[in-house]
């Protein structure tokens, strides 16, 4: 196959980001990077002209919706490569009715956010960021020490919901630190891949009473929304910490606060609902909780790795190689 143009879309910070002296060298040797090479406006007059002739979009954040009326002005479009995790902000029925190849760097995406977890999983055993808070206010008083529950990494439960990309890598890792039993709650995953990686299939409700931590792995879809409400976090044993890396609307955020503000529960949260929390929430003041900023995601140099597995893809279409990980109409629909 002869080098098909190509063209970004994502903001402009984004492709400064992502796409370094090395990347770009890469993407001129595999295609025709164009003029613009950058678009974030599919109505610009540019942009309309290089898209009349573009073969393949690679995508990433700041992408907008490519939608009929973009695919109307890119009639020679075979091919949308993601540079990031998720493509639901701009990839829908018209993209796949025109057959056109979407793929993602959302197991790139899937490694930095498992560590996190995996972290965050570990310090909550011996309860240390919560531990550091009250020592804050304690100080030498130890007395602390004791009021929140075990302080052990040892014969645990860990309660995953969503086998996901990151579901599966989190369980991989703590295979490895043998910390005890994993437990999966996801009712579209075959039983059969969880307990080849190690852990036990369960339904939410029979694990939740046994959840000394409950992490939280599921897309955001109309029937996950409040997955996690107050008759599910009243079912957690006492002390137990609640980990959120996947999508703040899988949590009804009043009830967590509810929960969180008798001292019952612990939380780390790097997603909230809404995002960013208003500056009211009793979240923010409570030492059983620990909230950071949507960061366990791929940053900084980490994104230049999912760049990477996008040129990796467009190496793979014009060498005419089937695609490492296509998005399908039908995986969309349960996806993140």
């Amino acid at each position: 196959m002869s080098r098909p143009e190509v063209m970004l879309a994502m903001s402009p910070d984004v492709a400064d980001l992502q796409f370094g002296p090395r990347e770009l060298e890469r993407l001129a040797r595999l295609a025709r990077p164009g003029n613009p090479l950058v678009a974030h406006d599919f109505s610009s007059p540019a942009v309309r002209r290089r898209l009349a002739s573009v073969e393949v979009l690679i995508t990433s954040w700041g992408c907008p919706p490519i939608d009929s009326d973009v695919l109307a002005a890119a009639p020679e479009l075979r091919a949308a490569l993601h540079a990031a995790g998720s493509v639901r902000s701009h990839v829908g029925d018209a993209v796949f009715d025109r057959d056109v190849l979407v793929t993602t760097a959302a197991h790139i995406n899937a490694e930095p956010v498992a560590q996190y977890t995996v972290a965050s999983i570990l310090w909550a055993f011996k309860k240390v960021p919560f531990l550091a808070a009250d020592a804050r206010r304690f100080r030498e008083d130890w007395g602390y020490r004791d009021r929140r529950g075990e302080l052990s990494g040892l014969g645990r439960t860990i309660v995953l919901v969503g086998f996901s990309r990151v579901g599966r890598r989190v369980v991989e890792l703590l295979r490895r630190l043998q910390v005890g039993r994993l437990l999966v709650v996801d009712p579209v995953v075959d039983p059969a891949l969880v307990r080849a990686a190690g852990a036990e299939v369960v339904t939410l409700a029979e694990a939740l009473p046994q959840a000394d931590v409950l992490s939280l792995h599921a897309p955001a879809l109309p029937e996950t929304r409040h997955l996690i409400g107050a008759a599910e976090l009243a079912a957690l044993p006492e002390h137990a910490t609640l980990v959120n890396t996947a999508r703040g609307s899988l949590v009804d955020t009043a009830a967590l606060e509810e929960a969180c503000s008798h001292g019952r529960l612990h939380a780390v949260l790097d997603v909230t609902d809404p995002e960013p929390l208003p500056a009211w929430s009793r979240l923010y003041d409570l030492p059983n909780v620990v909230i950071t900023p949507h960061v366990a995601g791929s940053l900084g140099s980490e994104t230049r790795l999912m760049a990477g597995a996008a040129l990796d893809e467009l190496e793979r279409y014009v060498s005419g190689q089937p695609p490492l990980e296509p998005v399908t109409r039908h995986g969309l629909a349960v996806q993140a």
